[in-house]
């Protein structure tokens, strides 16, 4: 059995959805379908999901948004009349849609905005199986309240609950295709909740784990992997191979062809993941796995996200204080905010945070407090920071990777602001000032594949820093 995820340039339009129902049709094995809100039909197109959240916004503020509303039943009338689904199957559809968008009696705003949010991908769900069983398939439509996807009671950031497993696993024995809505679930309360941004491919990870399936297959827009971001390097090396640990490193760095929660409930149950293309179903795509054999260059990819900024904390005799770290991350627990790393020396710690999450006067609170509880002797904030991660198991088993890196990045003339290696040592961090990120990846990627990536063969080792699906 496999579980198959198209994201949202796969269901764009009703071309799209053609494809994707040809490719579940082709490898009877694909018994489970999880869909995306459709995405973008060209560049400046706007997703669906883009639209509701400007709908939804709209009716907070105003009481009433019905252009923003049309534009979202635009979408699907003419993904429903392409695919000839008739007029009577178009309303009902229209209709379930209207209803989700028109209610928001007993609901808050943050409860209303995840019901809106969530529409996308149910209707698109609804779709999809109404197509299938206009070609004479036997397919239908699962609610995930339903299936029993249960989920904390976090709006806009839901993490599935362990018990929903047993009630998911149900999925595998029913008839036909299911498609099924991804990006949102059920809290014991009965409300709906989404999960984070993206949140489609957490939905599969999870329902392959529930079912146990050979693979999970997630589909997107590029044939495989890369090494490193096609926007910066032409035609850099392809991906067959990568860990769950290197995927989510990169993931987490700014690689945004995989959620970076997603592959959480696939690494536990041991499920494979392999992403392919949706306009190109042929191509072998990139397996990601539990081991995979190291190629020569144990780098495995490069990857760069900004919006980081960092605080830095100087204390004589740091070391010597029994709790400081503790104390120090306490006050940002209680500040509400979560730390990214925590590079430190003997009279000195800094804290990377994400920017988004230290407003300004956040961030004057928590110097004083620093001070005032701690007894630093200098606090400094360094805004506008990026993080540029250089992954790879294989650097466990080689040495001079981080000289190489430096000496690299000493030639581009980018200057380091911090360094920071895991103890597992399948990443190295480095913070630089947003404006020389890129700078920094190419000179990195330079530096671990050499010139030939114009005409690089496909390698066993490596990974993206950040594709746009």
């Amino acid at each position: 059995m496999k579980v198959a995820k198209f994201g949202g340039t796969s269901l764009a339009n009703a071309e799209q959805i053609k494809k994707v129902c040809s490719i579940v049709l082709a490898d009877r094995k694909r018994r489970i379908v999880v869909v995306s809100a459709p995405g973008k039909r060209h560049k400046d197109d706007t997703k669906v999901t883009d639209l509701l959240i400007r709908y939804a916004t709209r009716f907070l503020q105003d009481g009433q948004a019905d252009a923003e509303k049309q534009a979202v039943f635009e979408r699907y009338r003419e993904i429903v009349a392409e695919l000839g689904l008739g007029e009577e199957a178009g309303q009902q559809l229209e209709s379930e849609l209207d209803a989700v968008l028109s209610n928001r009696k007993g609901l808050s705003a943050e409860r209303f905005m995840d019901a809106v949010k969530a529409a996308g991908e149910d209707t698109c769900a609804k779709i999809v199986a109404h197509y299938l069983r206009s070609l004479g398939e036997e397919a239908s439509y699962v609610n995930p309240k339903d299936a029993g996807m249960l989920v904390t009671d976090e709006a806009g950031n839901a993490h599935v609950l362990p018990e929903a497993y047993e009630q998911l696993a149900a999925l595998r024995e029913r008839k036909g295709i299911t498609v099924f809505p991804g990006f949102f679930g059920y809290a014991a309360s009965g409300e709906l909740v989404t999960f984070s941004r993206g949140g489609s491919d957490i939905t599969g990870s999870i329902l392959a784990a529930a079912v146990t399936a050979d693979v999970y297959e997630n589909f997107t827009d590029v044939d495989s992997v890369y090494v490193v971001n096609p926007n910066l390097i032409a035609n850099p090396r392809k991906v067959k191979e990568i860990t769950y640990r290197e995927m989510r490193e990169l993931s987490y760095s700014g690689f945004s062809v995989f959620h970076e929660e997603a592959l959480i409930p696939a690494y536990q149950a041991d499920i494979p993941v392999c992403i392919k293309n949706t306009n190109n179903p042929s191509a072998p795509g990139t397996m990601i796995v539990a081991e995979r054999p190291y190629a020569t260059n144990r780098v495995s990819g490069i990857a760069s996200d900004s919006g980081f900024c960092s605080i830095y904390v100087s204390k004589f005799l740091m070391n010597r204080e029994i709790g400081f770290g503790r104390k120090l991350l306490q006050i940002f627990e209680e500040e509400g905010i979560s730390y990214e790393h925590t590079p430190s020396g003997i009279d000195n710690i800094s804290v990377i945070l994400r920017e988004k999450d230290l407003t300004e006067d956040k961030e004057k609170r928590i110097i004083e407090r620093i001070f005032r509880e701690l007894a630093a002797d200098d606090v400094a904030v360094q805004h506008s920071l990026a993080l540029v991660m250089i992954v790879g198991e294989g650097m466990r088993q080689s040495v001079g990777t981080t000289a190489r890196a430096t000496t690299a990045l000493a030639a581009a003339k980018i200057n380091l602001e911090m360094i920071n290696q895991g103890s597992s040592e399948v990443s190295m961090m480095f913070g630089v000032k947003a404006a020389e990120a890129n700078r920094a990846v190419i000179a990195l990627y330079q530096e671990f594949f050499g010139d030939d990536a114009e005409s690089a063969d496909e390698v066993s080792a490596t990974s993206v820093a950040s594709v746009s699906v």
